[in-house]
């Protein structure tokens, strides 16, 4: 199902979302001070008994300085720079096993995986990050860590980790850095959508089910998932809805959508209950750069799962393959 024939209510849906004033300017001051820091990217090969792919443990650093990992992949035999993936993953997820996420690489990329600070504890092998900064009173989880300003907001940190990823595998000297896309699917996709807005010169981006979009309208929406999180902090902190919407509307991916231009294709799951497919929507609508969406029509948080993947695999490959 396309977004042509998608249901009526979700092609003439737009979100309600109005961003602050300010937006570009906290990005801006934000990622200034994170290239205060030196990348400090450092490659340790590592042994898996692969023949066709290397795989790299990668560390760089990101916000503040702190150290932030993840697995580079590349095709062991290779003519000169590869065109790249930079891949974010799931909430509560960790960049996981060496062998794990094979599958660009294999289809010729060199691909990073970032792993997202201080998760990892439930799925996908563990992560290797941890999050050095405290905050206040939070709701058990992430989405609600340092809720109480946009400087301490969890996704701060993670979004900047984000956007040094993407420099840390241009700087790699594996990959072209002008053939960059990004991609990933949940929380993973809010952070590929959010890179998009604040990195110039992507050449295509993919996310399935994006989390952190149309976030307000999300949480009163949700029936499942982190989101989850936000509604319940505000159940116990019942004066601090304006405070904790006024934070949030720096980390929502429909502003980051209107500030993308690399060719992206977005999809969901109609039957989807953890990121609904309004706000994946929302962000489409709202993305400024060439677009398509697929509506799983039976799906739900998969958002067609590897099936999808293949529409990836097609676009990405004359998307990151044509020599600029």
């Amino acid at each position: 199902m396309t977004a042509a024939e998608a249901p009526a209510d979700l092609r003439e849906y737009r979100s309600a979302y109005q961003e602050p004033a300010d937006f570009d300017a906290f990005w801006r001051e934000t990622l200034d001070a994170a290239d205060a820091h030196p990348l400090d990217l450092v490659l340790t090969p590592v042994a898996t008994g692969l023949r066709t792919i290397e795989v790299f443990d990668a560390a760089f650093r990101g916000f503040g300085g702190h150290l932030v990992k993840g697995w580079l992949r590349v095709p062991r035999h290779r003519d000169g720079p590869l065109p790249a993936v930079v891949q974010f993953h799931g909430y509560a997820s960790g960049r996981g096993h060496p062998l794990d996420d094979l599958l660009w690489p294999s289809a010729g990329y060199a691909h990073l995986l970032m792993d997202t600070r201080g998760q990892g504890g439930a799925y996908a092998g563990g992560g290797g990050t941890p999050d050095p900064v405290g905050a206040g009173p939070a709701y058990p989880g992430f989405m609600t860590r340092g809720i109480a300003g946009k400087e301490t907001y969890y996704y701060r940190r993670v979004y900047t980790d984000a956007v040094r990823a993407v420099r840390a595998v241009r700087d790699a000297g594996l990959a072209d850095p002008a053939r960059v896309g990004v991609t990933g699917a949940s929380q993973g996709g809010g952070i590929a959508l959010a890179v998009a807005g604040l990195v110039p010169g992507l050449r295509a981006l993919h996310v399935q089910a994006p989390l952190m979009c149309d976030i307000r309208h999300a949480v009163r929406t949700s029936n499942d998932g982190p989101y989850q999180e936000i509604s319940g902090y505000l159940a116990a902190h019942r004066t601090s809805v304006a405070d904790v919407f006024t934070t949030l509307a720096y980390f929502d991916g429909i502003a980051f959508a209107r500030r993308a231009t690399a060719p992206a294709w977005f999809s969901t799951g109609l039957l989807d209950q953890v990121c609904p497919p309004s706000t994946a929507f929302g962000a489409f609508h709202a993305y400024t750069g060439p677009k398509e969406i697929r509506a799983w029509e039976f799906n739900g948080h998969d958002a067609g799962g590897s099936l999808d993947l293949e529409t990836a695999l097609a676009a990405f490959h004359p998307a990151l393959t044509a020599v600029p």
